[in-house]
C-alpha cells in the first residue's frame, strides 16, 4: 500500500482529481442534497431519513505543506462550551447566512478559530457531506496551507491547536472501532489516538473519507 508523496509538485492537482467539487452554496436549514456520510456508517439506526431538514456547516481540513512532508491542523475545542467541550475537531462551524458558499464559512471560522489567515490557504476541493446525529450536515473543505502562519486560538472556543503528520492519518493501523453506551443505546465510532489526543466521532469520519479516497492500494 502507498500513498501520496509529500512532495509540492503536482500535489493540488492529484488531490483535485479525488476531491469532490464543492457545493455553490450553504443553505442554513435544507434537506440532503449530494453524497454524504455520516455517524450513520456505523449506526445505521440513525440514517437520515427523507425530507429531514439539517442545519449546514463546514470545516476546514487544513493541510500544511513543509519541505519535511505533510501534517494536518486540528483544534482541541474549549473544555467550558456546553456541547462538544475538550473534543478535537477541524476549524470550523455553522453556516452564516451571508456566507455564500461552504468555503468562505470554513475559511471564515478558520479566521476566527486560529486566526488563520485565508490567503495562505489553497483550496482543492471537498469530502463527502458529513451527517451528524445532532442534525448538521457539515461540508469538509480541504486546503493545503502556507506554513507562514502564526495561529493564535481564540479563548472562547478553542483551548489548544495541534498537528498530526498525515501520513500517520492516513494509515489504516492507526485507525480504531471504538464503541460506548449514551442514553442506554449502543453506539459505535471511528477513533485516532494520537499521543495524549483522542481523535474521535465525525473528525475521525472525515480522514477515514480523506484515507480511502488517496490510499492506493
Amino acid at each position: 500500500m502507498t500513498y501520496l508523496k509529500s512532495e509540492k509538485q503536482g500535489l493540488a492537482e492529484r488531490l483535485r482529481g479525488v476531491l469532490g467539487p464543492i457545493p455553490d452554496k450553504l443553505l442554513p436549514g435544507h434537506e440532503l442534497e449530494r453524497e454524504f456520510r455520516g455517524d450513520h456508517d456505523l449506526n445505521p439506526a440513525s440514517a437520515p431519513l427523507q425530507g429531514e431538514i439539517y442545519t449546514a456547516a463546514a470545516v476546514l481540513v487544513p493541510i500544511v505543506v513543509r519541505e519535511g512532508g505533510l501534517s494536518v491542523i486540528f483544534t482541541r475545542r474549549a473544555t467550558h462550551l456546553a456541547k462538544h467541550a475538550g473534543q478535537i475537531s477541524f476549524p470550523g462551524g455553522r453556516a452564516d447566512a451571508g456566507d455564500g458558499s461552504a468555503v468562505a464559512t470554513a475559511l471564515r471560522e478558520s479566521l476566527e478559530e486560529i486566526a488563520l489567515d485565508p490567503g495562505l490557504v489553497e483550496v482543492v476541493g471537498s469530502l463527502s457531506t458529513y451527517v451528524t446525529v445532532t442534525r448538521y450536515s457539515v461540508t469538509p473543505v480541504v486546503g493545503l496551507v502556507k506554513p507562514s502562519f502564526t495561529l493564535v486560538p481564540e479563548v472562547g472556543e478553542v483551548s489548544e491547536i495541534f498537528e498530526v503528520p498525515l501520513d500517520f492519518l492516513l494509515d489504516e493501523r492507526n485507525r480504531k472501532k471504538h464503541s460506548g453506551f449514551h442514553n442506554g443505546i449502543e453506539r459505535h465510532w471511528y477513533a485516532i489516538p494520537f499521543g495524549n489526543y483522542y481523535i474521535w466521532g465525525a473528525t475521525a469520519g472525515m480522514i477515514k473519507d480523506l484515507s480511502e479516497r488517496i490510499i492506493i492500494k
